[in-house]
């Protein structure tokens, strides 16, 4: 016989949330709580199940094997004698000697200190102005004059290099608009369209006009998930603007910061292949060539296949490296990163 203190336990059990949950639900819903609980379950009673968001991920997911995943198989081309007529099966295979042949070559240097030139400046001059853009757009209270500003700040984002480039030819070339202005004032013109020593900061205020505004799209909604409750408190503890930005503000928006800022560094050697194509000519190739055009001068146009795919797979291999290395360092400093540890 059942001690009081027993039986109270039993019916406290019987009458728990859990229970009293599951037995309200319906026998297919109860089971699949029961699989979820217990790790239970085929793959194909889970295919039964969830077969209509399997087959809305099942476009995307064959484009992404396609055109990401499969030509990377192309790779192999970097250690071949590669010859198009004769194609992967019959190209001979050379093993590094490809790679000796860039690491030998004075344009390939060239180029490379040139692109990670280009990223260096475009780190210290064009990362921060898409998170200063947003801080000022955030503070703006009027929504009409805030979703103005924004439409013409995106707008460049959407005109191609090629309009750019003339844009930026008429208002600051030899016989641009600029030089017409200090001619007419009595002054010597200035040379910044075709000026070798200029040219990489030229292609950086490109850059920061064109993509600026678009850029501070992530910033903006990082502002907005930020708590007002915050905001609030630290005014209330008498937090003047300047502080407020600098506790709550630049912590509430740190993570997609460093996220954006590994992210970049995965993409260090690759600057604007369209964007220093159509400018190469106006400084020469000694101060005008980067890995991108280099691949293609020398690898496309040269008929040089498999030196050009052994530049391409080394920009790969950097730049995961870099990605790699910049996500550990923003663990050390207690950030998530792209990827959290296991």
């Amino acid at each position: 016989m059942a001690t009081l203190p027993q039986t109270i336990a039993s019916q406290s059990a019987d009458r728990s949330p859990a229970h009293s949950g599951d037995a309200a639900l319906g026998p297919g819903l109860r089971r699949r709580v029961t699989e979820g609980r217990d790790g239970r379950g085929s793959w194909r009673s889970r295919l039964r199940r969830d077969w209509v968001l399997v087959a809305m991920v099942a476009p995307g997911l064959v484009l992404l094997v396609l055109f990401q995943y499969v030509p990377l198989l192309g790779n192999v081309i970097a250690f071949q004698d590669y010859v198009p007529f004769l194609g992967f099966g019959g190209s001979e295979f050379v093993g590094l000697e490809n790679f000796r042949t860039l690491f030998a070559d004075d344009a390939f240097w060239n180029s490379l200190v040139n692109t990670l030139l280009i990223t260096l400046l475009n780190l210290a001059l064009f990362f921060p102005v898409p998170i200063v853009l947003a801080l000022l757009l955030d503070s703006l209270f009027h929504d009409r004059v805030k979703k103005l500003v924004q439409g013409v700040m995106f707008l460049p984002h959407f005109i191609s290099w090629v309009v750019i480039v003339a844009l930026f030819t008429q208002l600051l070339g030899g016989a641009g608009l600029l030089n017409q202005f200090l001619l007419q004032q009595g002054m010597d013109p200035v040379q910044i369209i075709g000026n070798a020593s200029i040219f990489k900061l030229l292609l950086v205020a490109q850059v920061i006009w064109k993509d600026a505004g678009w850029a501070c799209i992530i910033f903006l909604a990082a502002l907005a998930s930020i708590d007002t409750q915050l905001y609030e408190s630290a005014a209330v503890d008498g937090a003047r603007y300047w502080r407020r930005l600098w506790h709550v503000t630049l912590p509430g928006i740190m993570p997609v910061i460093v996220i954006l800022l590994i992210l970049r560094l995965g993409d260090a050697l690759t600057v604007g292949f369209e964007q220093v194509l159509l400018q190469r000519d106006m400084v020469g190739p000694q101060a005008g060539e980067v890995l991108d055009t280099y691949v293609y001068f020398f690898g496309v146009q040269g008929g040089n296949w498999s030196v050009a795919a052994a530049a391409g797979l080394l920009k790969a291999v950097v730049g995961l490296g870099l990605v790699l290395s910049a996500n550990s360092l923003a663990h050390r400093f207690g950030q998530e990163g792209v990827y959290q540890r296991s």
